[in-house]
C-alpha cells in the first residue's frame, strides 16, 4: 500500500514540476531556471511543513516522499547549473545555486513555522 501512495503522489509531483518550468519559462524567460526554482522552495516549504505536522505514515508517504519528492528536483537543478556554466554564465549558475539553498531553507523554516503556529 505504501509504494502505491508513492507512486500516486509522484504521478502528480512529477507532472507539476514540468507544468510549473513551462509556465515559469513562459512568463519569465530562460535566463534562469525559475521553474526549478519555484518547485525546490515549494517542496521544502510542504516537505517541512509536513515533517513537524506529522501526518501519519501513509499522509507522509503519498505527499512528503510521493508527491516532494517528484516535485523537488536536485538533478535538475544540477544539470541546469552546469548548463549555465558551460554557456559562460557562470554568475548566474552561482545564483542559481545560492538562491534554490537560500528560499529552499527559508521555505524550510517557514513551512516548520507554520504548522507549529496551526498547533501540530
Amino acid at each position: 500500500m505504501t509504494v502505491l501512495l508513492v507512486a500516486i503522489g509522484a504521478a502528480v509531483g512529477a507532472p507539476a514540476r514540468f507544468l510549473t518550468d513551462i509556465v515559469a519559462a513562459h512568463y519569465l524567460g530562460r535566463a534562469m531556471p525559475w521553474g526549478t526554482l519555484a518547485v525546490n522552495t515549494a517542496g521544502s516549504g510542504l516537505a517541512a511543513f509536513l515533517a513537524v505536522a506529522a501526518t501519519g505514515p501513509a499522509w507522509t508517504a503519498l505527499l512528503a516522499i510521493g508527491f516532494c519528492g517528484a516535485l523537488t528536483t536536485y538533478s535538475t537543478l544540477s544539470w541546469e547549473t552546469l548548463r549555465l556554466i558551460q554557456t559562460g554564465r557562470v554568475l548566474r549558475a552561482a545564483a542559481n545555486i545560492g538562491l534554490n539553498l537560500v528560499c529552499g531553507l527559508a521555505a524550510g523554516l517557514a513551512g516548520a513555522g507554520l504548522a507549529h503556529l496551526l498547533g501540530f
